[in-house]
């Protein structure tokens, strides 16, 4: 037997609405992926995040999901993941969690927020039901002051280059017809384009 068959599985969760993907995404994931180990990194696409949801107009989640899968189809080691789409109603990390958790029997489950959003984690719903279940990865963007590890969870943190870029700003650039090369993935450009996605909203 292979030392890679004979050792437990290694996932990594990186979830989100990604709405679009860019590449603060993807060198997170990449980044999550090489530093840990993980034999792949699933980028799990929202089917309707509870806590933007009413906030805003958001892409239809089949769409979202078919850019992230262009973002990722050349990149080693990441995955686009349907599951919370596949599942449907709104999107729980812990049931993403317990889902894994019972297909990938004996993985190892590697959360992967920003720092930002590990500063919200008491507001999550069930979040009680993660700890223990994860091993919790924050992602700090340089420059950026981390926040205290949160009490009970196993806890890793990776530093990433600080990338001033979001997906709103990515909203805009696209709904006037400005530039996001380089800010988004060449591919998932295409997609984007070919779907004829953002282009309406102002």
């Amino acid at each position: 037997m292979s030392s890679r068959a004979a050792r437990r599985q290694r996932i990594g969760i990186f979830g989100g609405t990604f709405d679009p993907v860019h590449v603060g995404h993807l060198v997170a994931a990449i980044e999550a992926r090489q530093r840990l180990a993980l034999d792949r990194v699933l980028m799990v696409v929202a089917n309707d995040p509870w806590q933007k949801s009413g906030n805003r107009t958001m892409t239809p989640a089949r769409q979202r999901l078919a850019v992230v899968a262009a973002a990722v189809e050349a990149v080693d080691g990441l995955e686009a993941s349907a599951l919370e789409i596949e599942r449907g109603g709104r999107s729980y990390t812990a049931d993403t969690v317990a889902e894994l958790a019972a297909v990938h029997g004996g993985a190892e489950l590697f959360l992967v927020i920003g720092a930002d959003v590990a500063a919200e984690l008491s507001t999550w719903r069930r979040v009680e039901e993660l700890v223990g279940a994860v091993t919790l990865v924050i992602v700090e963007r340089g420059g950026v002051d981390g926040v205290p590890d949160p009490a009970g969870w196993r806890v890793r943190r990776l530093r990433i280059p600080r990338l001033e870029i979001s997906s709103s700003d990515l909203r805009r650039r696209l709904a006037t017809g400005r530039n996001v090369d380089f800010l988004v993935p060449e591919a998932a450009i295409r997609c984007i384009r070919r779907r004829g996605l953002y282009a309406s909203r102002r």
